[in-house]
């Protein structure tokens, strides 16, 4: 089914109906108490610590193995797809239907990567849609105001601070949807058991082949914990540092801003000011020389028979959606 922010988002003030599915659709609902506020410190900072170790470890280890380095971009590639085709281009903007095998593996991809529950990302990305750079949005960087002070407050605020914040976004009404599918939802409500999933893959595969605990440890350090560290921060620089430079040659009406350097890495995410001029296109790379690795593997899911109904940016529509030149930022 595609949708759109607009399409789902009920903006009724009423509470939800009694009996309504939402208490068991995500870990933890619509607030985050004391426990699951520790387990995201606990799933920032170690892994944290592992990216920052990497460097000194690798050297007095005498380098990374191929298997270590081959576990960590592959798992490092099916998180970031799961969650920049599946959370974020299907699941939120609707920007393709998938049959539904494919529509619950992007949902099993997507939860690999260690970034929350389906329902809930996606609740919280919807409404940084509908409020995006201004009062309601959960992650702007200018939410502090411009000076230099500010906005290095919010680019804190937008990369990690928000995360903690006990006000969650409704899901009942952001995302309303994906609560009345119960194999999503259960997905979605299955949070801890794919984030087991995802952490324990490497040191399996790497014990397994190396038949010794250091390979699986070695594995665990680089496939599990460097990788999901990685991952993270790679994902909160669209929130941050996308939304607070980057050349923006197309009109939006917030600063979200194209920033090259992050475009691997973020498979096609960091084109971020297309994305907001045009949030429900399947191509966030439109320019010559965008990498955009997740419009690649769409199209090869359209090829395939799996994805229809693709919402490919023409021409036209690119056109009415341009700067001027005496307007693009850098």
């Amino acid at each position: 089914m595609n949708t759109t922010p607009d399409d789902v988002i009920d903006d009724s003030s009423a509470p939800p109906p009694a009996g309504a599915p939402l208490p068991s659709a995500t870990l933890g609902g619509d607030s985050k108490g004391s426990i699951e506020q520790f387990a995201l410190l606990l799933f920032i900072v170690v892994p944290f610590l592992a990216l920052l170790a990497a460097v000194p470890l690798a050297w007095s280890w005498g380098g990374v193995s191929w298997l270590d380095l081959a576990l960590m971009v592959v798992m490092y590639y099916v998180g970031c797809h799961g969650i920049t085709i599946g959370f974020h281009r299907y699941f939120t903007h609707g920007s393709f239907k998938a049959k539904r095998p494919l529509r619950i593996a992007l949902a099993v991809a997507g939860s690999l990567a260690v970034e929350g529950p389906l329902v809930r990302w996606v609740a919280d990305h919807r409404k940084h849609h509908k409020f995006s750079d201004a009062e309601g949005d959960p992650h702007s960087p200018w939410r502090f105001g411009e000076t230099l002070p500010a906005l290095m407050k919010g680019l804190w605020w937008a990369h990690i601070g928000w995360l903690f914040n006990e006000e969650q976004t409704p899901q009942q009404k952001y995302a309303p949807d994906l609560i009345k599918d119960p194999a999503i939802r259960a997905v979605s409500r299955q949070f801890a058991l794919w984030t087991l999933v995802s952490l324990l893959i490497p040191p399996l595969v790497g014990g397994l082949v190396t038949m010794s605990w250091w390979g699986a440890f070695t594995a665990f350090f680089w496939g599990s914990l460097v990788r999901v560290a990685l991952l993270h921060h790679v994902t909160w620089s669209i929130n941050s540092i996308c939304h607070a430079v980057g050349k923006r040659p197309f009109k939006s009406r917030d600063r979200s801003g194209n920033v090259w350097w992050l475009a691997v890495l973020s498979c096609g995410e960091s084109w971020h000011n297309l994305h907001h001029a045009d949030p429900t296109s399947a191509r966030h790379g439109v320019l010559r020389g965008q990498i955009d690795s997740s419009a690649r593997i769409i199209r090869w899911f359209e090829q395939l028979g799996w994805a229809t109904n693709v919402r490919w940016p023409s021409a036209e529509r690119l056109d009415s959606r341009r700067e001027s030149a005496s307007t693009n930022a850098a």
